[in-house]
């Protein structure tokens, strides 16, 4: 079989990445929302060597294994944002069902770790389902190591197979915190606010690397995404002060909400503000007559999972995020593909 490895072309590619893409995102994607996605990224790279001799900076690198018809059947995506980790290249590899097993994820990681190796990164990390033995094992294999876990879980919503719809508990009293919606109060000012409670919340989360975002890093990569409203942005306000946010989004091509994120202030935690943030996503997600609302969580992130169990969550497969240096990534390559 004859395979070969070209760079991404665009947009041509969308329509074929898009299908290779759904055979393994839980959530599905099309070549609009990957084309739009796009629109969001530097156009070119800038990377440098930090105080301590790690890779700085943004760039990216995207290839695909093409078969003699000039079919997609893999696809390899290394990355890192301004705030990733320093040293860390982010990745994506994808090999299509029937063509796996055959060493096309090889010949795409030999080509990123030839790139990362160009440009100075020192670590290579990408993440893994859990369900995936043979995934798994390619990973560890190539010097890649278990670093978290992380699992998804779905409320169904509605009656479904004859039984009756389920039953929530009410919204708990909050004293004089009240809920609002980015659609109630729009603009920068309220954005700025909102921004305030991710830059806060996002590094108490279990596992969380890097940095966080700049104010308009954040906006575009989490209120300028496929499936955001406004009206499904819920807030937890005290006074003016927003002191919580559960985002969810809408994919209406399985008529789902999932949650980007939810986070409460650490002055505010322990007052049931994030079950009522919840229950506050449940019921917009029935007015919108949903089909689920789906999540991810780390596994040591017990505080959430707890509401999860409590709300009727029930457990999907989760992902390992796994990670090696790049050298021992290079070092377990055939010996022809280590130059």
């Amino acid at each position: 079989m004859s395979i070969t490895l070209r760079p991404l072309q665009l947009p041509k590619d969308y329509e074929q990445l898009a299908q290779l893409l759904n055979q393994v995102w839980s959530e599905p994607t099309t070549a609009e929302n990957l084309h739009e996605a796009d629109k969001k990224l530097y156009e070119t790279g800038h990377t440098w060597m930090d105080e301590n001799g790690l890779l700085a900076g943004y760039d990216r690198e995207r290839q695909v294994a093409v078969n003699v018809q000039g079919d997609i059947v893999g696809y390899a995506w290394s990355w890192r944002a301004p705030w990733t980790e320093p040293g860390y290249l982010c990745n994506t590899l994808v090999v299509s069902d029937a063509y796996r097993k055959q060493g096309i994820g090889q010949l795409l990681l030999v080509h990123i770790g030839h790139w990362a190796l160009k440009i100075g990164a020192s670590t290579l990390i990408t993440e893994v389902w859990d369900d995936n033995e043979d995934a798994l094992q390619f990973a560890k294999r190539r010097a890649f190591v278990i670093e978290r876990h992380a699992f998804q879980s779905v409320l169904t919503l509605g009656s479904h197979e004859g039984n009756q719809e389920q039953q929530f508990p009410s919204i708990p009293d909050l004293g004089t915190v009240r809920f609002l919606t980015l659609a109630d109060e729009p603009g920068e000012e309220s954005e700025q606010k909102l921004y305030e409670i991710y830059k806060e919340t996002l590094v108490d989360i279990p596992g969380y690397l890097g940095e966080v975002p700049d104010f308009f890093e954040w906006r575009k990569w989490n209120l300028k995404v496929d499936g955001y409203a406004p009206q499904q942005v819920i807030i937890a306000a005290d006074g003016d002060r927003f002191v919580g946010v559960t985002n969810v989004l809408l994919n209406p091509q399985t008529n789902g909400m999932y949650h980007e994120y939810t986070g409460v202030s650490r002055a505010y935690r322990g007052r049931k503000i994030a079950f009522a943030l919840k229950l506050k996503a449940i019921e917009l997600a029935k007015q919108q007559q949903a089909a689920y609302l789906r999540t991810d969580n780390d596994s040591t992130n017990e505080p959430i999972l707890s509401i999860n169990r409590k709300l009727g969550y029930v457990p999907l497969r989760g992902s390992y995020r796994v990670l090696a240096p790049l050298q021992e990534v290079l070092n377990k390559l055939p010996i022809e593909m280590q130059q």
